[in-house]
């Protein structure tokens, strides 16, 4: 892959740049991506067609009798990140695409038709003017730009542009971007000062594309038109909203990120998917604008999510209650939602964010994210899907059913996150590895090729089951010194590096192991990272999970999920031995082949009483002296100790329902 869905100007204001090649050829993303490609991607037509979707782009091409199907407004959505998607997947060409020359060329040339097919209909249903949603086209009575608050027209602008860039930068063709630069010419003509609209859109995403869509064409005026965008938000020209027809209430101006500004917000708030897109939106302007007071504020909010608002598996968003952040450590594991597309637009304005200023800190919330809150969003067979991430799922659970349940299912009324998903894979190679003038820095292991800062490596690795990573220097540019930067994880307590077999004495500074000498073409370096299975607490402002801990090893956050367990074990009753081993062991059988990881536990006798699920802080019942005998003295209620296998979170609901946990009481 020689292009990704950033490209920066040649004057970005940022410390590093994207690769200008990556490709991810083994090991465990490649798997997750030829899945990706050769079941989710491949799919994509046909769920889109049972969903109408693209009877509605028929309908405004005037090829069938006027009507929406769907609920709704913004579903034209959910076509432009399919295109994204594919076209990411055809930019790898063939071999990479479908993994061997025959039947990846058949692949690709199949899938190359569905993408020309649906831009030729995207193409058809816009209007003369530029304008094109499909909502307000043909719904009766609907009118175009009337309906800010829900009506999404500028978010799903955004995925078009993105899809045409993307459908572009792999393609060379311009089809799909003549549809996109129309509607963009349309946008800026609508909106600003003076113009016939004066606001902002309830969801934000056409920030980033517009900055994108300014660096592929070198159109300033997209620049200043998303720089517009970024600057009304928090005017007030949204206010406390307009009902929602879902919930039937106003959810206040906090829920837009209208409140305020994004240089005056005092933290992440409101809706987290549109706070995250309107966050990446604004690190892209302060990429090619170099304002400072923009890049302090977004470093601020970007501390204010790591640091209080962000579950284990780097999900975001605490309440099912308008998919919002909560506040500050409101992080229960049974409510979260920590919805599939708001871990996707973490990754991307934290993958902004390191490009801005170089911080490792950044990539390592990345890969967290990727392996545990992103992943757990599809299955394993990438046909089925979870559009909320939570922690822990009770063997009775009676939750939310359909869209929003803790159960995978084939797709959603409101599909944002299935094709968020395919798109994020199909391009993940872009998020690896990155360039300076001193040299190539790799953000996240993988197995592949990646060229970046005048420089080329390979890289091979079992990550993340295994903790050696071996990167062979290629190419690097002329005679003199060049820095190889490998990014140290802040669990990894040590490790180790080798040059050419010998032991290398640097040490990692803010995370980033800087390796600067005059390279042969062909030294191997192989850096060492422990995978020693450890136990994690949380802050003890985190309420909802006092006195537990969770299972990590690697990147990688475990969980306990019913199948595993012996069979009259309820993970309710389990209280976890803190002071026992934790034993690491590949399971090729299990999950398509993970490291599972067992731990002692116990299992406490259920109390008798059964009425009442109280007692004394010394054990005995509400009123009755202490258990032994002496009122105030402790009693420990008799516990039959069993050992528990917990999984990676990333495998979780992909076998029969039944309950998971990632904090354990101890």
């Amino acid at each position: 892959m020689t292009a990704g869905p950033i490209r920066l100007s040649t004057g970005a204001h940022t410390a590093l740049r994207p690769a200008t090649t990556a490709r991810i050829t083994g090991g465990f993303w490649a798997a997750r991506r030829r899945t990706n490609a050769e079941v989710s991607i491949a799919q994509g037509p046909h769920r889109l067609e049972e969903a109408g979707n693209l009877d509605n782009l028929r309908a405004a091409a005037g090829a069938k009798a006027p009507g929406f199907s769907g609920d709704f407004q913004f579903q034209d959505s959910d076509v432009h990140k399919w295109l994204e998607a594919a076209s990411w997947q055809l930019a790898e060409g063939a071999e990479v695409a479908a993994g061997g020359a025959g039947a990846a060329g058949a692949a690709c040339g199949e899938l190359s038709q569905h993408v020309d097919r649906l831009t030729e209909l995207v193409a058809a249903a816009q209007d003369t003017d530029g304008y094109l949603q499909t909502y307000y086209q043909v719904r009766p009575g609907a009118q175009r730009w009337t309906e800010l608050h829900w009506g999404h027209e500028l978010y799903c602008a955004g995925h078009l542009i993105q899809a045409a860039i993307a459908h572009h930068r792999a393609t060379g063709g311009d089809e799909l971007l003549s549809v996109a630069v129309r509607f963009a010419d349309h946008i800026d003509a609508t909106f600003g000062p003076g113009k016939p609209v004066d606001a902002v859109c309830g969801h934000p995403e056409i920030e980033t594309a517009l900055v994108e869509l300014y660096r592929e064409t070198g159109e300033r005026r997209y620049l200043d038109l998303a720089g517009y965008f970024v600057d009304r938000r928090g005017a007030g020209t949204l206010g406390d909203g307009a009902v929602d027809r879902e919930a039937d209430r106003r959810p206040g101006a906090p829920y837009w990120q209208d409140h305020a500004s994004v240089q005056d917000a005092a933290g992440v708030t409101g809706h987290a998917v549109r706070q995250l897109y309107l966050l990446a939106g604004a690190a892209d302007l302060a990429a090619e604008t170099g304002d400072p007071g923009l890049r302090e504020a977004l470093v601020r909010l970007w501390e204010d999510m790591a640091a209080t608002k962000t579950y284990l598996t780097g999900g975001v968003g605490s309440r099912h209650d308008l998919e919002a952040f909560g506040d500050a450590y409101e992080l229960p594991p049974d409510r979260a939602y920590a919805e599939t597309c708001a871990a996707i637009a973490s990754i991307q304005f934290g993958w902004r964010m390191a490009l801005l200023t170089g911080e490792a800190r950044y990539s390592d919330l990345v890969e967290r994210t990727l392996y545990n809150g992103f992943l757990s969003g599809v299955s394993l067979d990438g046909n089925r899907w979870l559009y909320v991430n939570p922690l822990q799922v009770r063997e009775d659970y009676a939750g939310p059913h359909g869209d929003q349940g803790a159960r995978r299912t084939e797709w959603f009324r409101c599909a944002c996150c299935p094709p968020n998903v395919m798109r994020l894979l199909a391009s993940l190679p872009h998020y690896v590895a990155s360039g300076d003038a001193d040299g190539l820095q790799l953000h996240q292991y993988a197995s592949g090729s990646y060229a970046a800062g005048g420089g080329a490596v390979r890289v091979g690795t079992g990550y993340p089951w295994e903790g050696r990573i071996a990167v062979v220097v290629d190419e690097v540019p002329g005679d003199g010194d060049w820095t190889l930067s490998l990014r140290i994880p802040h669990w990894a307590d040590e490790y180790g590096v080798t040059v050419g077999g010998e032991p290398v004495a640097a040490r990692a500074e803010s995370g980033w192991l800087r390796l600067r000498r005059h390279w042969r073409p062909g030294e191997t370096v192989v850096l060492a990272l422990p995978l020693r299975p450890r136990l994690t607490r949380p802050d003890p402002r985190v309420d909802a999970v006092r006195g537990c801990v969770a299972i990590e090893r690697g990147p990688l956050v475990y969980c306990l999920e019913t199948p595993d367990q012996p069979a009259d074990l309820r993970l309710d009753r389990v209280r976890l031995d803190p002071g026992a081993a934790l034993h690491a062991t590949h399971r090729p059988e299990l999950l398509g082949g993970v490291t599972a990881i067992t731990a002692g536990a116990l299992r406490p006798q259920v109390r008798p009483e059964g009425w009442w699920p109280y007692a004394d802080a010394d054990g005995g019942a509400p009123g009755t002296p202490g258990a032994a005998g002496t009122p105030g003295a402790p009693h420990t209620p008799a516990a039959e100790p069993v050992r528990v296998t917990a999984i990676p979170y990333y495998g979780w609901a992909n076998r029969e329902a039944g309950a998971m946990r990632v904090w354990i009481p101890v």
